[in-house]
């Protein structure tokens, strides 16, 4: 299939006081049809890490096709994280996962002062995000009733 650079996308890194209703919305959203609805994850999405976060959102022709949340250190794990992974239904299979994640590490390691990243990967991307350079750490645990383990990512310098 295409490639993601075939497509016009276009990525933004903003916080929360950055963006405008508008888009809050359009982010609340992608985040509950992936997570709530498509997975059938009953849980609360907003969160007051929604206030801290970068949101890094990539759009095609206007529309959000991936999104990923960007926590500096010392709100979810001493190290920052990324979470709330998503690329819309449409846009799967284009590679966007891997360009999503790419601008995520460098947005984390350009914006906090931090020297990994630590993330909640549910346990079928443990691949993918090995892949990444991401390694697991401890054992995995259930969130939300998924599969998740626990990754980290150490800072080439």
């Amino acid at each position: 299939m295409d490639t993601n650079h075939d497509k016009n996308f276009d990525w933004t890194t903003r916080t929360f006081h950055q963006l405008s209703n508008t888009e809050v919305f359009e982010i609340l959203k992608v985040r509950c049809e992936v997570f709530v609805v498509e997975q059938q994850c009953a849980y609360s999405d907003p969160d007051e890490k929604d206030l801290v976060a970068l949101h890094l959102t990539g759009r095609c022709d206007g529309e959000i096709a991936a999104y990923a949340r960007l926590l500096p250190p010392g709100i979810s794990y001493p190290e920052a994280s990324i979470g709330r992974v998503l690329t819309i239904k449409k846009f799967r299979r284009l590679g966007l996962g891997k360009t999503l994640m790419h601008l995520a590490i460098e947005q984390c390691f350009h914006f906090f002062a931090s020297n990994s990243i630590h993330i909640s990967a549910q346990q079928y991307l443990l691949p993918f995000y090995n892949q990444l350079g991401f390694k697991a750490i401890g054992t995995p645990y259930l969130e939300d009733n998924i599969p998740h383990c626990g990754m980290i990512l150490e800072k080439s310098h």
